[in-house]
């Protein structure tokens, strides 16, 4: 298969995050890496590294938008990395280059993720992470998913219906 055939799903989350948030992205990583998924996610450490690290054990193909300058910020997981020098703008290309987002956990950065993700209809499938309202409802755009497997499952099967840009 190509690579441009095959499916990019981004992994957002904190760059800090608890024991049961980085084994959760792991498990995320290895079922995307065995399913043939690119990962792409912000590059750094926390939810970024574990989900790089569970994709490279399993083979997987990883790539890091780094907000720096210097591709040697990446985590070791990392294996294309793309520095930009553009901050937390880089949240826009991680998005405008995935077919589908898993959130997990987060903090602002990744809320803004988010908010990008809907605003462009990129699915957004959320394992343990922000929950949205409006008017004093409960928004329902963030597709609600208590396992790595469900997570995965929902997220290719929506990512196959747009296209990349």
């Amino acid at each position: 298969m190509k690579l441009k055939d095959k499916v990019i799903v981004a992994v957002i989350g904190g760059g800090q995050c608890s024991a049961e948030e980085v084994e959760m992205a792991e498990a995320v990583g290895r079922e995307l890496a065995r399913r043939g998924a690119v990962v792409i996610c912000g590059g750094l450490g926390g939810v970024m590294e574990a989900v790089c690290r569970g994709a490279a054990n399993e083979g997987g193909l990883t790539v890091g938008i780094l907000p720096g300058d210097d591709p040697t910020e990446a985590n070791p997981y990392v294996q294309i990395p793309i520095a930009t020098g553009i901050g937390h703008a880089r949240n826009v290309a991680i998005v405008r280059s995935a077919q589908a987002i898993i959130a997990i956990d987060g903090d602002y950065g990744t809320l803004t993720e988010i908010a990008f993700a809907l605003k462009y209809g990129v699915p957004v499938i959320g394992l343990n992470t922000w929950f949205l309202s409006r008017n004093k409802e409960e928004n329902d755009s963030i597709i609600r998913v208590t396992s790595a497997v469900e997570a995965v499952d929902k997220a290719l099967s929506l990512a196959k219906r747009i296209k990349v840009g």
